[in-house]
C-alpha cells in the first residue's frame, strides 16, 4: 500500500504561482511514476504531467507546457510541481497519483486526497 500526501494548493491571481508536494511512504516499491492530475467542477479527471521515479523522465499535457514543472527527491519520497503563470483555467482540486508512467490517469492505483488550486481573474 502506497499513501500520498498533497500540499501547496490555495488562492492565486492570474499570473501568480504556486509549488504543490506530494509526499509518498508505504511499500514503494516497484514505484514506477508519480502523476499530478486535476479536476473541475462537472469535468472528467485529466493529467497534467507525470515524473519517471528512477530515471527523471517527464512528460507534459500541451496546455501546461513552458509554465509548469513536474520534479522528484528521491530521498525525500517528495515529488513537487511548480506552477507559473497561472490562468483562471488552471482552476481545479489537483491530485497526485502513484503508477505506471503514463500521461492519463487509467492505470493508476494509489491517490492522495486532493489540494484545491483557485486562480482569479
Amino acid at each position: 500500500q502506497v499513501q500520498l500526501v498533497e500540499s501547496g494548493g490555495g488562492l492565486v491571481q492570474a499570473g501568480g504561482s504556486l509549488r504543490l508536494s506530494c509526499v509518498a511512504s508505504g511499500r514503494t516499491f516497484g514505484m514506477y511514476a508519480i502523476g499530478w492530475f486535476r479536476q473541475a467542477p462537472g469535468k472528467e479527471r485529466d493529467a497534467v504531467a507525470v515524473i519517471n521515479w528512477s530515471g527523471g523522465s517527464t512528460d507534459y499535457t500541451d496546455s501546461v507546457k513552458g509554465r509548469f514543472t513536474i520534479s522528484r527527491d528521491n530521498a525525500k519520497m517528495t515529488v513537487y510541481l511548480q506552477m507559473d503563470s497561472l490562468k483562471p483555467e488552471d482552476t481545479a482540486v489537483y491530485y497526485c497519483a502513484a503508477g505506471p508512467w503514463r500521461l492519463s490517469p487509467r492505470g493508476y492505483e494509489y491517490w492522495g486526497q486532493g489540494t484545491q488550486v483557485t486562480v482569479s481573474s
